[in-house]
Formats: C-alpha cells, sequence, structure tokens
C-alpha cells in the first residue's frame, strides 16, 4: 500500500512526448505538478539540479514512500514499475 506518492514532470510546451506523458498519467488517475521548463527558468534550474545537469523532457521525479526516483523520458512499463501500478 502507497502511503505517500508526489510526482513531478518537468516538461516543455512543445514537447510532443511531455504531452503522451501527461495523458498517460491523467488515464491513471494520478495527480501531478506540471513544471514547463521553457517558461521558467527557476523549474529548468531546478530540473537540472535533479537531474545531474541534464536537460532532457520529460523529466519525472516520483517521490514515494521516503523514496524518490528519477526517470528522464517516457518509458511506459519503466514509469509503471515506478509508480507501483
Amino acid at each position: 500500500m502507497i502511503l505517500f506518492m508526489k510526482i513531478t514532470v518537468y516538461s516543455t510546451s512543445a514537447c510532443p512526448i511531455c504531452k503522451l506523458l501527461r495523458e498517460f498519467l491523467k488515464e491513471k488517475n494520478l495527480a501531478f505538478k506540471d513544471k514547463i521548463v521553457d517558461k521558467d527558468e527557476a523549474a529548468m534550474k531546478e530540473m537540472a539540479e535533479l537531474s545531474g545537469g541534464r536537460i532532457g523532457v520529460p523529466f519525472v521525479v516520483i517521490e514515494k514512500d521516503g523514496k524518490t526516483e528519477k526517470l528522464l523520458g517516457f518509458d511506459k512499463s519503466r514509469l509503471t514499475q515506478a509508480l507501483g501500478i
């Protein structure tokens, strides 16, 4: 049983893969915070810090039951496993 889960998606406004990722999360009824890095400089800096300097999108941070998992790109099976769904 998941006690706590927070999902943050770092994306850009024109990224088609980012759109697919957001749609996937919505289909699964998962709440997430979407940070659009091409419109928010603070979010871009935050993503670069969390990703070890990578600036690829989508970048997802999943905080679940005290653990943090970071995923670059949209690999549905890896994301499903990380989310525990």
